[in-house]
């Protein structure tokens, strides 16, 4: 099914992400994580591409896996870092042999130790640039790209930033899934600035519960979360270990997640870790129980 398909619906869709394993022992321990968030029904299930396209055959696995062995929507990440556009359209090939028809068109990270993203001969200069790609190779798919409340790393002209999100949508993104915030106001005044913008598609809220000082500190290197609320590091700094840190984490997300449904969110994914426990804690606290329907 379509992401799109399942964002029409009237309930707002609950949806999980995950990284692919390294090793056998990993794949084996994430697939126990994802049997056991399978009771959650989430809406759909999306898995990452390494830092320059370096887990491309480790992505491609995990998703075919799932989709042959589990009654799971999958979505692929898909990147441009390292590849030309006939690499890509093998994938993409690939894929839709394999029933995979939802894809994650992001531009993607540079590989470890370089700063800058390497040009590609005949390659694909954007995420935008992907965008088109699939849907001319593959107009069946349904394309969702990535948007951020907290501003683009690599943009800092955020009129700029709208525009460049304009375009992907114009191009044939279907819907828009944010990276992780902390600051609900952050994700609310990024979608007013969509909607000014003629931006129509669906927004899905990124949530990541807190589970440790290092995950933390990591996330603000990365700059996937450039600012931490004043009063969530204070709940942070009383935190005596990372057990006590992982509580307050959960009690802000669910938080953060009880105020987006108020206000009528159209989704909101969570971004796992490829662990299963924080994520159920806050089903548990927002009174979801396993098999709900969401």
């Amino acid at each position: 099914m379509h992401i799109a398909s399942i964002l029409d619906s009237e309930k707002p869709s609950f949806s999980f992400e995950f990284f692919p394993p390294k090793t056998s022992e990993g794949s084996n321990k994430l697939f126990k994580e994802i049997r056991e968030l399978m009771d959650l029904k989430p809406a759909y299930v999306s898995v990452t591409y390494g830092a320059g396209g370096s887990t491309r055959e480790l992505t491609h696995e995990l998703v075919t896996k799932l989709q042959k062995e589990t009654d799971l929507t999958v979505v692929s990440h898909l990147t441009t870092v390292g590849h030309n556009k006939e690499e890509v359209g093998h994938i993409l090939d690939r894929y839709a042999e394999s029933g995979i028809k939802n894809i994650l068109a992001l531009r993607g990270d540079p590989p470890k130790g370089q700063e800058d993203l390497p040009p590609v001969p005949n390659g694909f200069p954007f995420a935008v640039d992907l965008v088109d790609f699939i849907k001319q190779r593959h107009p069946d798919f349904g394309i969702g790209v990535a948007g951020f409340p907290e501003g683009h790393p690599g943009c800092p002209n955020r009129m700029e930033e709208i525009d460049n999100l304009k375009r992907k949508v114009d191009a044939g993104a279907d819907y828009i899934v944010t990276q992780l915030f902390f600051d609900n106001r952050d994700f609310y005044d990024f979608c007013e600035r969509c909607e000014l913008a003629g931006i129509r598609v669906p927004i899905i809220a990124g949530i990541m519960p807190i589970s440790s000082r290092k995950s933390m500190k990591r996330m603000a290197e990365l700059a996937l979360c450039s600012r931490y609320p004043a009063k969530l590091q204070r709940a942070l700094l009383r935190a005596e270990n990372d057990d006590y840190v992982q509580k307050v984490g959960v009690h802000w997300a669910t938080q953060q997640v009880l105020d987006l449904l108020d206000q009528k969110v159209r989704g909101v994914h969570f971004y796992t870790l490829n662990q299963s426990t924080a994520t159920k804690e806050i089903y548990t606290s927002l009174g979801i129980s396993s098999g709900d329907s969401l």
